[in-house]
């Protein structure tokens, strides 16, 4: 009996595509298949690992003592700290009396008695956005401390504008210009670009404080006296030379002086303990091993911690360590092409910035905003964004601020240069890398294998002006 070709048709192929289900098996399945095959499997993967871009670019020195010592020519000139503050409430601000001795004036002065007294004069004043707090020209009555802000150093330009020299920020100070002078005048103009909040003394507080503690009195005087001594625009004491004579006359005659107490950095380490159970060292290591996976996801751990410590340690790391006459602030929030230039211009042999990728991000916008591309370089092998021929490294271990604010950091490196280097020291005992170890422990009584992995290091800052940093860069986007 025959079938009508359209019934046969359809019934047949549908039957192909897809088995009743009911009907009986007749190959083996995907699943009962896979039993007996051997699966391809990947390496143990790990999202934290991150492009170490510092790590890579920073020459190591190989420090066999473990220490190393950074010696300099004599400074004359003392380096500007920050002054900190405790604040309990909006009118109720402190300064900190220890955190004084990081102005310049009063480094290195011990008495704790009347650094509280001078904490204590201090006075709280809010200051509106646009407010003068003084000009070029006008006698110095008060010193400032700034809590917070941003204020504008400025003077007045050759052709009748206002030309900025600089900004102020929190913890910076005003008024050291004026140790040592008969009649202190201010040398540059301060404008309030934010509202703020400042501390101020009165200069006659501070002659009162000097007639009453001699201690201070002489330690100003030995300031100012240190400061009338010969040295070159770095603030070093002087070499005489002579240049341009003719004849035969004199020649002035000196010496180099050095530091008598140079800094010495030791080394740093991180570490860590490895456990790894015996039976899972023994039995399960094909195809890959896993004693040896978990040493190399533990390294891979620890070098992202040394990079961390390396930006973020208050012994060694940039952002603490750079000098803060190597500290700008952005002029406007967002980190401008104006405020790159000005960190680039700081250094000689700027290798290198670098920045967390959402301070490159903000960067990017402004250069949009001015119809300016960014160039790009080439670094072993990779093409990396570059401002001025200087590559832009990202860095996610650079924080982001309760503000929304971080950092940007520029570097010159190598001691050729008298940069930035990176200090470690290798063949150590029982070495898995260069300058980091694992050491067998023994085994406990729970059959547990532990290993001592420990990673040591640490960072050298040759000279102050190897690294800079443009503080306060705003990351959020503008409203416009």
């Amino acid at each position: 009996m025959s079938t009508p070709d359209s019934v046969t048709g359809s019934v047949t192929e549908d039957a192909a595509l897809e088995p009743p289900a009911d009907s009986v098996r007749t190959s083996l399945a995907t699943q009962a298949a896979r039993q007996l095959a051997t699966t391809t499997k990947s390496e143990p993967q790990m999202q934290a690992i991150t492009s170490r871009w510092l790590l890579k670019m920073l020459p190591w020195v190989d420090v066999k003592g473990g220490t190393y010592r950074v010696n300099r020519r004599l400074q004359l000139r003392v380096g500007r700290g920050r002054v900190q503050f405790e604040q309990n409430g909006a009118d109720d601000i402190k300064v900190i009396p220890q955190t004084l001795t990081e102005l310049p004036v009063l480094r290195g002065y011990d008495d704790i008695e009347v650094l509280k007294e001078i904490a204590g004069r201090f006075r709280v004043r809010d200051v509106r956005a646009g407010q003068v707090l003084f000009e070029a020209g006008q006698p110095a009555t008060e010193a400032y401390l700034v809590v917070h802000g941003r204020f504008a150093r400025y003077k007045p330009g050759k052709y009748g504008e206002d030309e900025v020299i600089g900004v102020v920020t929190d913890g910076d100070q005003m008024g050291d210009e004026a140790i040592g002078q008969p009649e202190p005048r201010w040398l540059s103009s301060v404008r309030a670009e934010t509202e703020g909040v400042v501390m101020v003394l009165p200069w006659d507080v501070i002659e009162e404080f000097t007639e009453r503690a001699p201690s201070l009195a002489a330690h100003l005087t030995a300031y100012a006296e240190q400061q009338q001594r010969p040295m070159n625009r770095k603030g070093e004491a002087e070499l005489p030379v002579q240049a341009g004579h003719i004849g035969e006359p004199t020649l002035s005659g000196g010496y180099v002086d050095y530091e008598l107490a140079p800094r010495e950095y030791e080394l740093s380490l991180t570490q860590t303990v490895l456990r790894v159970h015996s039976r899972v060292a023994d039995l399960y290591n094909e195809p890959m091993d896993q004693t040896q996976q978990q040493l190399r996801l533990t390294a891979e751990e620890i070098r992202e911690r040394q990079e961390w410590e390396l930006v973020n340690n208050r012994e060694f790391g940039l952002l603490h360590n750079a000098d803060y006459g190597q500290r700008i602030s952005t002029y406007t929030g967002p980190p401008t092409p104006d405020d790159m230039d000005e960190l680039l211009s700081m250094r000689r042999k700027t290798r290198l910035f670098l920045a967390h990728p959402k301070a490159i991000a903000a960067f990017f916008r402004q250069c949009n905003k001015r119809g300016l591309v960014p160039g790009t370089a080439d670094v072993d092998g990779h093409e990396v964004p570059a401002w001025r021929g200087v590559p832009i490294f990202p860095c996610g271990k650079i924080p982001i601020g309760g503000a929304h604010t971080s950092s940007i950091i520029a570097l010159r490196t190598g001691e050729a240069d008298q940069g930035v280097v990176g200090l470690y020291q290798t063949g150590i005992p029982e070495e898995f890398q260069p300058g980091l170890n694992v050491r067998f422990m023994g085994i406990d009584q729970a059959a547990i294998i532990k290993y001592l992995v420990t990673a040591y290091y640490s960072q050298a800052i040759l000279v102050p002006d190897a690294v800079g940093i443009l503080e306060n860069v705003q990351l959020g986007r503008s409203a416009d």
